[in-house]
C-alpha cells in the first residue's frame, strides 16, 4: 500500500505561512496530532514551542538560525531553537532549561514553515531516541517530497514567495 501525504494549511501570521500535512486520507495534520498529544501530557512544553511559532511568524520571519539542526544529513528541522537562554525561555522548576520537546518542521523558506510531529526527546541524537526517532524519520521523507514537489512544480510559489500554491487533490508520496 502506498503512503502519501496532502498539504493543509495551518495559519498565517505577518511574516510566516505555516503548512502541515495529513497523511493517507486522515483529516488530522501532524502537527495538529502534535498538539492534540503533548495538551493532555505535556503542556508547558507544547505552549513554549507554540510561542515561539507565533513569534517567529510575527515577529523574525523564518529565519534559519531560529530552526534546531538535529541531524548533520536531515533534510529536516525542529523547534523550539537551540540553547535555554533564548526568549522566550523554558522554565521548569523555578529553573531556565533546555526544552526536550522536538517539533520536526521543514523550513522552506523565511516565510514558508511546514509543521509535522514530534515528541519528547530522551537521547542526543534523535535517530536513538525511542520517542522521536519515527516522527524525525517521517519528516526526512517528507522534507524530501515536498522539496521534489517545488522541483517538479507540483507545489509553486506565489509572486513575492509568501506562499505556496498547489492542488486541493495534490498527493506526495513517501
Amino acid at each position: 500500500m502506498n503512503t502519501f501525504a496532502h498539504i493543509k494549511p495551518i495559519a498565517r501570521y505577518n511574516k510566516v505561512a505555516y503548512y502541515s500535512v495529513c497523511i493517507n486520507n486522515n483529516k488530522t495534520s501532524l502537527f495538529e496530532e502534535f498538539i492534540n498529544h503533548h495538551s493532555e501530557h505535556n503542556r508547558k512544553k507544547l505552549n513554549h514551542v507554540l510561542e515561539w511559532i507565533k513569534i517567529i511568524g510575527d515577529k523574525y520571519g523564518a529565519q534559519h538560525h531560529l530552526f534546531r539542526p538535529e541531524a548533520a544529513i536531515a533534510d529536516a528541522s525542529a523547534l523550539p531553537p537551540k540553547g535555554k537562554d533564548r526568549e522566550p525561555c523554558y522554565t521548569e522548576l523555578g529553573k531556565t532549561k533546555a526544552n526536550n520537546i522536538r517539533l520536526y518542521c521543514l523550513r522552506a523558506n523565511k516565510n514558508v514553515v511546514f509543521l509535522f510531529n514530534g515528541d519528547i526527546k530522551t537521547t542526543h541524537y534523535a535517530q536513538d531516541c525511542p520517542n522521536v526517532k519515527d516522527h524525525f524519520t517521517l519528516a526526512n521523507r517528507l522534507t524530501k517530497a515536498i522539496d521534489l514537489a517545488f522541483v517538479e512544480k507540483d507545489i509553486v510559489w506565489n509572486d513575492d514567495f509568501t506562499l505556496i500554491n498547489c492542488s486541493s487533490d495534490l498527493k506526495l508520496f513517501l
